[in-house]
């Protein structure tokens, strides 16, 4: 069994016990409903973004100091502009947010899942929480666009919930007859989305599905053993995102702790998921075949 497989058939094995945990840790304790999830996206989430230098070096053929000097000051204007998108205009910006993930997060089955199974069940884990969370989700959205506007959103994607849950079970059905585990990965993330709380759910399904199959793909790509390839180009960007929520973290002092906490996250998850996705997709959409750099 490949690695790659490994990841899937373990997270279709635990993500429904750890989601029941951390929600029982969340109930029992709730100060920590939403700190929990948030260290578990810093720690074992957004690490996979960390890894765009390898993308960077191979596409682009980066090579002097002044090149990456540039690349990050790119990559830190492209963020800042979608930070500064949700200030002007956050309903759009978290419409926007939603609909990118969706796309983004429909690179994670396996080669030669149709493109709608892929939309099914990347948008589950947004659409799903409705059937039994839409005034959790309504609270989330809350803490980002406001009351009023969240209330709108959550009903919308509510409404969606019955009919995408009936196309993702009739997708899956679909796949199971060419690769099971595919199957089994969407029937595993639907499950997640609909019987457990959604920062919860979320949180398992970024942290163990997509952040976890981003890193092993990745590895593969570079040619690298992981251990080099996490210390070659991940550290250093790493830090700066530390650095960055940190920023964040003190300019948001006079927010209360938990939209302070959910804002950081999830705004600079979706400033972070722009530059990195302009990186990504050309490689995911190629197959992740090594495209060979550009001539220096």
């Amino acid at each position: 069994m490949n690695a790659q497989r490994l990841q899937g058939t373990l997270f279709c094995l635990l993500a429904l016990p750890m989601a029941l945990a951390a929600s029982a840790v969340s109930h029992s304790a709730p100060q920590i409903g939403v700190i929990l999830p948030a260290v578990m996206i810093a720690v074992f989430g957004i690490p996979h973004g960390a890894l765009d230098p390898i993308f960077a070096d191979r596409l682009y053929g980066i090579r002097s100091l002044w090149d990456w000097l540039r690349f990050g000051l790119i990559y830190l204007l492209l963020a800042a502009s979608v930070v500064a998108f949700w200030r002007v205009a956050p309903v759009w910006f978290l419409i926007g947010f939603l609909i990118i993930s969706v796309l983004h997060f429909s690179g994670d089955p396996a080669e030669g899942t149709p493109s709608v199974s892929r939309l099914l069940y990347a948008g589950a884990i947004i659409i799903l929480p409705g059937f039994l969370h839409q005034g959790e989700m309504a609270r989330l959205f809350g803490q980002l666009i406001g009351s009023g506007p969240a209330q709108g959103l959550s009903a919308g994607l509510t409404w969606l919930a019955w009919p995408w849950a009936i196309s993702l079970v009739l997708a899956a059905l679909e796949c199971w007859r060419r690769d099971r585990l595919t199957a089994l990965e969407m029937i595993s993330t639907g499950l997640l989305a609909v019987l457990f709380p959604p920062l919860v759910s979320f949180t398992i399904f970024f942290c163990g599905m997509h952040s976890a199959r981003h890193i092993i793909r990745t590895v593969a790509y570079a040619g690298r053993s992981p251990l080099r390839v996490l210390m070659s180009a991940a550290l250093l960007p790493l830090a700066g995102t530390g650095l960055l929520f940190a920023v964040a973290w003190h300019f948001l002092k006079n927010t209360p702790a938990d939209a302070r906490v959910l804002q950081i996250v999830f705004i600079g998850l979706a400033a972070l998921t722009v530059p990195h996705m302009l990186l990504v997709e050309r490689v995911r959409l190629s197959g992740w075949s090594k495209i060979p750099p550009p001539p220096c």
